[in-house]
């Protein structure tokens, strides 16, 4: 419930008290004696439910534009009028309610905090994202999205869009642009002073040994960080949530796949740099979108006849443009999405091809290890470069006519130009390490360690690579 104090201008008391009556509305009337051009003060609790329906109509009569309107969180209430009232406004018999139009816009320009302020905190979310990616550490980045102050601006766009408030709007998607651009040049930086302090060794793909892996060539599963986040942020604000927690969610969509493109363009690597902007752009398109999409259908706009014309041109031009622009940049994640499809249904052909042509008799000493689909590392949009089947067994040396033999049962279920290599591995122990055991009396070691040996088939040519063998 909401406790309302209204300062009353000059020749509009009397279309004040007629609302409120007409409403059913317990209130105190006070004159105003500052001298301005005010005459009464008029205070009165209402459901919460009642405050947006009841201002809207102060504004028809004029009485809006002029009024000073205070809206304060009532705790109790104890009035036979009150409890009519709040059984009036009682829709569907709910009691509790959304928040008012007219208090979301202030709480969204309260989470929206001054520029200095949100500038260093995204600084500092980057610096610490940016060394959690390249320390392959997810608490840290998990430390780095809860910092960062990207709740405010995120919504603060879409509902200056649905009520038609231009400087909120304006606000809300240059902080989000602004923050982006600071995140990205921050972790360009410290990737670069990373680099040239030897931070991270030379001649590793950088990709694979952190957790940047998932953000420079994402899939169609990315968006629903996005979206869900952009629901959830509405929601928290309009019924009371905790705004912490979707300030995070919020975070994880933005500040990690930013600092990847730093990390990737401080690499020289481009292809990877595109994927992670892709993934940027795209939650930033899913984000208002999904804000967008959930305001206007909880009624977050101006309900007056004359009033939704010039709110509804606006939210669908840039629904339009969110929407047609999200559509365009999910063909490469559904490209990645299919990828990711076939690599697993490959995966699981090859072991059962594997399983099939180790029960022959003449390879019964083998066993499978390991089989792992390698993708090129073209980045974002990949293709599967290798298939590498690991077989042991208890001699060395690669047994003859294996490969051949997995190469034509496993080539059919692939248009790809791949290689597939089996490596062989063997081991052979003597003895113990244990303390104090002993073999005839005498302590012994290990005399043998394990002993790998490769041997690779280009499938699109047939024709095998040389041997590799090496202990290990």
């Amino acid at each position: 419930m909401r406790y309302l104090e209204i300062t009353v201008p000059k020749g509009k008391r009397r279309a004040v008290l007629d609302i409120l009556e007409e409403e059913g509305v317990d209130y105190v009337v006070s004159d105003e004696t500052s001298g301005r051009e005010y005459t009464a003060v008029v205070r009165f609790p209402v459901p919460t439910q009642a405050v947006e329906p009841l201002l809207d109509r102060l504004k028809r009569t004029g009485v809006g534009d002029e009024a000073r309107v205070v809206v304060i969180n009532a705790e109790t209430v104890l009035s036979e009028g009150f409890a009519t009232l709040q059984e009036r406004y009682s829709y569907g018999g709910q009691t509790s309610a959304r928040t008012s139009r007219q208090v979301l816009r202030t709480k969204a320009d309260e989470l929206t905090p001054p520029f200095p302020i949100y500038a260093v905190m995204l600084l500092i979310s980057a610096v610490v994202a940016t060394a959690g990616l390249l320390a392959d550490s997810p608490a840290v980045v998990i430390g780095a999205m809860v910092i960062a102050p990207l709740l405010g601006p995120a919504l603060a766009a879409n509902i200056g869009i649905v009520t038609g408030d231009a400087r909120l709007t304006s606000t809300g998607f240059r902080y989000q642009l602004v923050g982006v651009g600071l995140v990205v040049t921050a972790s360009i930086t410290l990737a670069v002073l990373a680099r040239l302090a030897g931070l991270e060794p030379a001649g590793v793909d950088i990709v694979v040994a952190t957790e940047l892996e998932e953000r420079v060539a994402p899939n169609l599963f990315s968006l629903a960080v996005a979206l869900g986040a952009g629901i959830a942020g509405i929601l928290s604000l309009t019924r009371g949530f905790s705004e912490a927690i979707v300030g995070v969610m919020i975070a994880a969509a933005l500040i990690p796949p930013s600092a990847a493109v730093g990390i990737t363009v401080a690499w020289g690597m481009s292809g990877a740099a595109i994927g992670a902007a892709l993934l940027v752009i795209v939650n930033l398109l899913s984000l208002n979108l999904a804000a967008l999409a959930t305001l206007w259908v909880a009624g977050y706009r101006p309900q007056g006849l004359f009033e939704v014309s010039p709110t509804r041109t606006p939210t669908y031009t840039y629904a339009a443009i969110f929407g047609v622009g999200l559509l365009v940049l999910t063909v490469p994640l559904a490209s990645v999405t299919l990828l990711d499809f076939h690599t697993t249904e490959l995966e699981s052909t090859t072991e059962a091809e594997v399983e099939g042509v180790l029960t022959d008799p003449r390879y019964d000493e083998f066993e499978t290890e390991d089989i792992v689909i390698e993708l090129d590392g073209n980045y974002p949009i990949q293709s599967i470069d290798r298939i590498v089947v690991t077989v042991s067994s208890q001699r060395a040396g690669p047994e003859p006519g294996l490969v051949d033999q997995l190469y034509r049962e496993i080539s059919p279920h692939t248009d790809d130009p791949i290689v597939v290599e089996v490596q062989y591995v063997v081991a052979e122990e003597r003895g113990r390490t244990e303390q104090g055991d002993t073999t005839n009396g005498q302590e012994t070691d290990v005399q043998d360690g394990p002993l790998r040996v490769s041997r690779a088939v280009d499938l699109t040519a047939g024709r095998p690579f040389s041997v590799r063998g090496a202990p290990s």
